[in-house]
Parts: C-alpha cells; structure tokens; sequence
C-alpha cells in the first residue's frame, strides 16, 4: 500500500517561509519523479513543482520561480518543497503526488494536504 504523508504547512505571515515534506511509504521514491500541487478555494489543483527521479531536472511554475526549491531525499524516501517569499496568494492546501507506471495502467498516488495560509 502506497502512502504519502505531507508536514510542514501552518500559518505565515507574507515574507515568510515554510518548509514542506512528503513523506512516502510503499514504494521507493528513486524510481519516480516527484510533485506539489496546490488547491487554492474555488480554484483547480495546479502543479507547483517538479522533480525528476534522479533529482536533475526540476519544473516550476512561473508563480513560484525564484521563490520555491523541490528537492528530495530518496535515502529517506522524502521528499521536500522550500517555500520562501510567501505571498498571500500562496494560501492553498498543498499535495505532494507520485505516478506509478505499470505494464497495464499508471497509478496516481496523493497525499492527504497540508494548509498552508498567508496572512498579509
């Protein structure tokens, strides 16, 4: 049974930082690639960022540029999202996500969310 469990959301005031982990079970994070997403009120889930298995290529999205760093630590099966500038904007629960490709069908793993709110 695949489980992602993400920590580290709470309350900032803009300017400030959180540091979001994922942390996954059931699988070995080396092999796949690795994603946050965020779920702002009334709005779609959108990708916020990206990181290959191997951790050499990463996308963003053009929101978070600059101000945002996935990483990931597949030693510890973790992975991470550091969030630095924050913006009210920003306020959204954020998932982290992993596709497990198998020979009949891909499967979507997501974890439960973490809020994270920006206070202006």
């Amino acid at each position: 049974q695949v489980q992602l469990v993400e920590s580290g959301g709470g309350l900032v005031q803009a300017g400030g930082s959180l540091r979001l982990s994922c942390a996954i079970s059931g699988r070995t994070l080396s092999s796949y690639d690795m994603s946050w997403f965020r779920q702002a009120p009334g709005k779609e889930r959108e990708l916020v960022a990206r990181i290959t298995w191997s951790g050499d290529t990463t996308y963003y999205a053009e929101s978070v540029k600059g101000r945002f760093t996935i990483s990931r630590d597949n030693a510890k099966n973790t992975g991470h999202l550091q969030m630095n500038s924050l913006k009210p904007e920003d306020t959204a629960i954020y998932y982290c996500y992993i596709r497990v490709p198998t020979v009949f069908r891909d499967y979507d793993y997501w974890g439960q969310g973490t809020q994270v709110t920006v206070s202006s």
